[in-house]
């Protein structure tokens, strides 16, 4: 089923010179079989004419709380839309919605309404650091409203950084997940393309969850090293949607991506240095999440200066990195919970249930990363999710926030089951 189809989305577009960036976002949710209704602020018409919104989109653009046949347009609005999308959110946008200040069309519809939000930040790198925007951003997020956020790039002026409006398929993946059903399969198993979002409210909340993402850089030289594909989106998922679930968070993270308030982010590089950091903080945490994709092997002997070309291919050899899920395993707490990941190729059941026997784990959470659209670089994830209680759940492809929240359940299901299994042998 397609999940966008017949649904009322209410686009909106503030002052932004991300404001173009809309034009296919509109088109690809028509495309879906959407019927959008398109509403300008008077800075965005100063960046995008009105008529290619009107050509494009299921209505006219609206742009005043005044010049149109209906007397409460705002109000109609809020109430008959399924979805509204602010893409892109400038600061100021930002600012008025989370204050209430209603003085716009968009402002006062996405005031007037109780469907899904979603908001869509763009601005320059300035802006989007600076702790206003933040904690207004925040206070969204605590109110239940999807911030998309931005992407780093090349942005207006020439300059390079965080605050780039997030790709077209990012946003129509978060209104999906917006729109998307409370309730899966009973299999457990999602749609393709489908995604979930989760109104578990406060479920995590008292608990404190350490979550690792990216991929390990092992130096060879100062200029060259080794790695992997992962770009630390689902670990970062995985984060944020716990932090929305109330728990304190903690992200050991390879990458450079900014975190939501309110998560205390652990920048690192290498494999020892996560080893460091995740056994440094897991003895305080009582759910680990090793999202993580850490290098199996490093250099024994890195170069100092950079190694020149003309002198040959470097004789590099190799050891093995420290074993952080092994070492979780083995030091587990009662009470604590350790989940793994498995990126596998081939065998993906077989070698993630040798995973989860050998390292000590509650959860093993594998995917097959040979599959179109899965994992590494995507912005989506299919998984299995296998238990120590003998559970296993299938995920199919979804949006990687809408896997982070299957993840979770997972955990709070597995822990569950384990509290049960501790009372009935006290008893």
């Amino acid at each position: 089923m397609n999940p966008l189809s017949g649904r009322r989305i209410v686009l909106g577009v503030s002052g932004g010179i991300a404001a173009y960036k809309a034009v296919e976002i509109c088109r690809r949710l028509v495309d879906a079989g959407a019927h959008v209704i398109p509403v300008m602020t008077d800075g965005a018409r100063r960046f995008v004419g009105e008529v290619t919104f009107s050509a494009l989109a299921s209505e006219k653009v609206r742009t005043s709380l005044f010049d149109d046949d209906d007397p409460i347009p705002h109000t109609t609005l809020g109430q008959t839309a399924d979805v509204i999308v602010v893409a892109p959110a400038t600061a100021r946008l930002i600012s008025a919605y989370a204050t209430g200040y209603s003085s716009d069309l968009l402002t006062a519809t996405l005031i007037a309404t109780r469907a899904p939000v979603v908001i869509c930040p763009a601005m320059h790198t300035e802006m989007w650091e600076h702790p206003a925007v933040q904690e207004n951003l925040a206070t969204l997020r605590r109110r239940g409203v999807t911030v998309v956020d931005p992407e780093e790039g090349r942005l207006a002026g020439g300059d390079v950084g965080a605050g780039r409006l997030a790709e077209p398929e990012r946003i129509v993946a978060a209104i999906i997940e917006a729109l998307g059903a409370v309730t899966g399969p009973s299999d457990g198993a999602l749609p393709t393309g489908d995604t979930r979002r989760s109104t578990a409210g406060q479920d995590l909340a008292g608990l404190r969850v350490l979550v690792s993402a990216g991929g390990t850089r092992e130096a060879i030289d100062p200029v060259r090293f080794l790695g992997n594909r992962s770009s630390g989106k689902q670990g970062h998922a995985i984060a944020e949607a716990a932090a929305l679930r109330g728990a304190t968070v903690a992200l050991v993270t390879t990458t450079s991506s900014l975190v939501p308030a309110g998560i205390d982010r652990v920048p690192v590089e290498s494999a020892q240095q996560m080893h460091d950091a995740i056994l440094g903080w897991a003895s305080g945490a009582d759910i680990v999440i090793m999202a993580a994709a850490v290098a199996d092997f490093r250099p024994v002997a890195p170069a100092d200066q950079k190694i020149k070309k003309d002198g040959g291919p470097p004789n590099v050899v190799l050891e093995s990195t420290p074993d952080i899920l092994a070492a979780l395993g083995k030091g587990k707490r009662p009470g604590q919970t350790i989940v793994g990941f498995a990126a596998e190729t081939f065998d993906l059941r077989k070698n993630a249930a040798g995973k989860l026997a050998r390292k000590g784990a509650d959860l093993i959470v594998a995917n097959d990363v040979s599959a179109p659209g899965v994992g590494f670089e995507h912005e989506t994830n299919a998984v299995v999710i296998l238990t120590a209680s003998g559970r296993e759940r299938e995920v199919a492809l979804a949006d990687k926030r809408a896997i982070a929240d299957v993840i979770l359940d997972e955990v709070l299901a597995e822990r569950s089951h384990s509290n049960s299994e501790q009372k009935d042998n006290a008893t």
